[in-house]
């Protein structure tokens, strides 16, 4: 009897914890059965001499735009039946969907090359509907140059995730922003969502930090010291310049857009201590929620409602997360132990990612590993697992992946992951890449 009474509180917790994470990985749509799919590569359709290279690109990208999308079983290509798939009328069903490929889709077509102008037809097909098998056809039509081949296959790719994922848009077209000193500085800089076209945003020659896309994808926020500061900047996208925004004096840091793009939150040690402020898109009507000894810093809103503001406080000594109403009322502690810093909160409100050290000390066991917790009931489950430093978790449009940045490999890279956290692919090499931020669409 005493040892059953030692070994329940034991057993119930791995309940409470197994519980927890069934709950996650149901409510972010991955770790479920995937859709088996094959996906043959286009045939050419004209004899250009800029078919070949375009054709590779196109297929290249397409099958690793599937692959990561977290809701396919890809089915691997030395299963495929032999022949030329670049028309309906080559698909024989049975023969994709039997043993060895078994797919229950298959997406194919062709690609071609005339006067400059690349064009692309696709399809994709049920196996198990030889009646109606045609789920999708498309054509498109571009410039035939490299990054419309990437483009196009990112296009193609989003259709077919959101048909079969649950009228959920894909994110093949979505982009990292994140902060490199690969130029000597610390600047904004961009890429495609699988870590492609990596390019600067700014040339300040000077410390950026913390940049955060808007919800139209048309200025990023961050934090910088290129006029004295750290002072909270934007950046027009659109226009290609910086855009006046008002200094308000102390250490203004970590800026986030609501989602309907018209309020920033920051951190600001404008009244000596640093406090979490809001302020309109334009830095007007500025606002303090905060006022508690203690730094506070690194909000975010609920991307869902907006009404409330998840952020890092050090009040009770080391930094956890709480959450408050958007005006500052109603505050909750989130985070009750240990060392836990950069949350994000997922596209659907439910979820925050965070950095978290559970066991923070001197010879404590554990490194800053990426976390997800059910806001409501406060389950949480691991991501990642002392792989070196992880930190700065950022959702994916869809919900179905998370960016951040990490240690593991020996320099700071970025990294992306599915939200249950698998499929772990670094996207950045060389120099510090650090604080990526996914964009809203």
């Amino acid at each position: 009897m005493k040892r059953l009474a030692v070994l329940l509180p034991v057993l119930l917790l791995l309940a409470a914890s197994m519980v927890g994470q069934d709950q996650i990985r149901t409510g972010i749509g991955v770790g479920g059965e995937r859709i088996r799919i094959a996906v043959p590569d286009f045939a050419t359709a004209t004899q250009d001499a800029s078919v070949a290279p375009l054709n590779k690109t196109f297929n290249e990208v397409l099958f690793n735009d599937l692959s990561a999308a977290g809701i396919f079983d890809v089915a691997s290509r030395s299963f495929y039946p032999m022949g030329n798939f670049a028309a309906p009328q080559d698909i024989k069903l049975d023969a994709w969907s039997a043993t060895p490929v078994k797919a229950s889709m298959v997406a194919f077509g062709n690609l071609g090359v005339s006067n400059g102008t690349m064009q692309v037809q696709g399809w994709l097909f049920d196996t198990k509907s030889p009646q109606n098998p045609q789920v999708l056809a498309k054509q498109y039509r571009e410039q035939a140059i490299d990054g419309n081949a990437r483009l196009i296959a990112h296009k193609f790719a989003d259709e077919i995730i959101f048909r079969l994922g649950g009228g959920i848009n894909g994110i093949a077209e979505s982009k990292i922003f994140f902060i490199s000193t690969r130029s000597g500085h610390k600047e904004v800089w961009a890429m495609d969502y699988d870590g492609a076209a990596q390019h600067p945003i700014t040339h300040l020659g000077s410390i950026s930090l913390s940049p955060r896309v808007s919800p139209d994808n048309s200025r990023v926020a961050f934090s910088s010291f290129y006029k004295g500061g750290p002072n909270i900047s934007v950046y027009s996208l659109e226009l290609g310049r910086m855009l006046n925004f008002p200094a308000f004096g102390g250490t203004n840091l970590s800026p986030a857009w609501s989602s309907d793009g018209a309020h920033l939150a920051f951190s600001s040690s404008r009244s000596g201590d640093p406090e979490i402020y809001v302020c309109d898109a334009n830095g007007g009507n500025l606002k303090r929620l905060t006022q508690v000894h203690g730094p506070d810093v690194s909000p975010v809103w609920n991307p869902r409602t907006n009404s409330q503001i998840a952020w890092v406080s050090g009040r009770s000594g080391l930094p956890r997360i709480y959450m408050m109403d958007s005006d500052g009322g109603n505050v909750q502690k989130l985070v009750d132990n240990g060392y836990a810093v950069s949350p994000a909160w997922s596209p659907n409100g439910q979820y925050l990612a965070f950095a978290w050290i559970r066991h923070y000390g001197p010879g404590a066991p554990g490194n800053s590993d990426i976390y997800i917790m059910d806001v409501v009931s406060k389950h949480w489950i691991q991501l990642t697992h002392d792989g070196g430093h992880n930190d700065s978790p950022s959702w994916s449009p869809d919900g179905r992946h998370i960016v951040y940045q990490s240690t593991r490999g020996g320099g700071e890279q970025i990294w992306t992951m599915l939200a249950d956290g698998s499929q772990q692919t670094q996207l950045t090499f060389g120099s510090s890449n650090t604080q990526p931020n996914w964009s809203w669409k």
